[in-house]
């Protein structure tokens, strides 16, 4: 004999859910109570038989894996999509994050076209330990030490926002970033009196007629005097290079140069003058004054960057990095 519907209720057997009460809905055993409607087939898994409550409806298949042990039956928090990784967005600066390591994501350094701007990062930072390096959501670049360049990527036109971290998901800077398709440019991760700072460096190409190749000097050093950039024959390249300074492109001849850095009172040579070799040996410039030299081998046909860099806290503690680019 069919068991009436009060009875399978009062049983503790789920009842097709009828409309909300007042549109003709199940109450419980004649008692008028609705009964609490129950997950659709596959939404909500088994319910528990004792007080037909309905368990918490577990993660579709592959969204989160196994659920608790020791009986709880209580779903784990949901693991990424495959190839998403870990990383979570980044947030205020200031604020600890979980962020797995991640491999750089596809075709972030793929040739680029007009479409796209090209970007690469430089660690300016003294005294930092390496970075982690976000545009929006996308992870780009992971342990960038001090004194370390990316290869270019490629960067969508507008503004978008650059997160550094450190490697324990610490959140140093977030800053919106202004992007031009078919613009080359460097961002530098640099020192500032409250922490952290972002500086956008144009790597526009320089006119270089003849197989000539161009020569510039941009300072990073934040404990810094302004700077002389010296040839070795006393000729001043660039004259009080101050810090967050990048200087005009110059022509220089192919060769072998020795560039020397330091704080004089020198004029420097005329703008529209090329850098060439003119001869060996010191001639104008006192050796003890400089702060540190650069040996230089310039190709044809290249662009080169000299990067002032702080290695201390005191203004004569500086070091050189010098960047070739086709």
């Amino acid at each position: 004999m069919m068991a009436s519907s009060d009875d399978r209720v009062s049983r503790g057997f789920a009842t097709t859910p009828l409309p909300n009460p007042g549109e003709g809905g199940p109450v419980a055993g004649g008692g008028g109570t609705p009964v609490i409607p129950l997950p659709n087939p596959g939404e909500g898994g088994p319910i528990i038989p004792e007080n037909n409550i309905p368990v918490i409806p577990l993660p579709n298949p592959g969204e989160g894996g196994s659920v608790g042990g020791s009986g709880s039956n209580l779903p784990m928090i949901p693991l990424p999509n495959p190839g998403e990784g870990g990383p979570v967005y980044p947030g205020r600066p200031g604020q600890t994050i979980p962020i797995l390591p991640l491999p750089n994501p596809p075709c972030f350094f793929c040739n680029t076209d007009s479409r796209f701007g090209k970007v690469r990062f430089l660690n300016a930072a003294f005294g930092y330990q390496p970075f982690r390096v976000f545009i929006n959501r996308r992870f780009i670049v992971n342990g960038l030490g001090f004194a370390s360049l990316t290869p270019y990527g490629r960067v969508s036109d507008g503004f978008q926002t650059v997160t550094v971290t450190g490697t324990n998901g610490y959140v140093y800077i977030q800053k919106s970033m202004p992007f031009r398709a078919g613009d080359t440019v460097t961002i530098a991760i640099i020192n500032t009196a409250s922490g952290l700072d972002l500086m956008q460096i144009s790597d526009e190409p320089c006119t270089r007629p003849r197989n000539m190749s161009c020569f510039r000097a941009c300072n990073l050093a934040y404990y810094s005097n302004p700077i002389d950039v010296i040839l070795e024959d006393g000729r001043v390249v660039y004259s009080d290079v101050r810090y967050k300074e990048v200087t005009t492109f110059k022509r220089i001849r192919p060769g072998e140069y020795m560039f020397y850095l330091a704080e004089t009172n020198l004029r420097p040579m005329p703008r529209y003058q090329d850098i060439e070799t003119v001869g060996s040996g010191v001639t104008d410039f006192d050796l003890p004054e400089a702060l540190v030299s650069v040996y230089v081998d310039v190709k044809p046909n290249n662009m080169y960057t000299l990067f002032i860099l702080s290695r201390g806290n005191t203004p004569d503690a500086i070091q050189t990095m010098v960047v070739e680019d086709s």
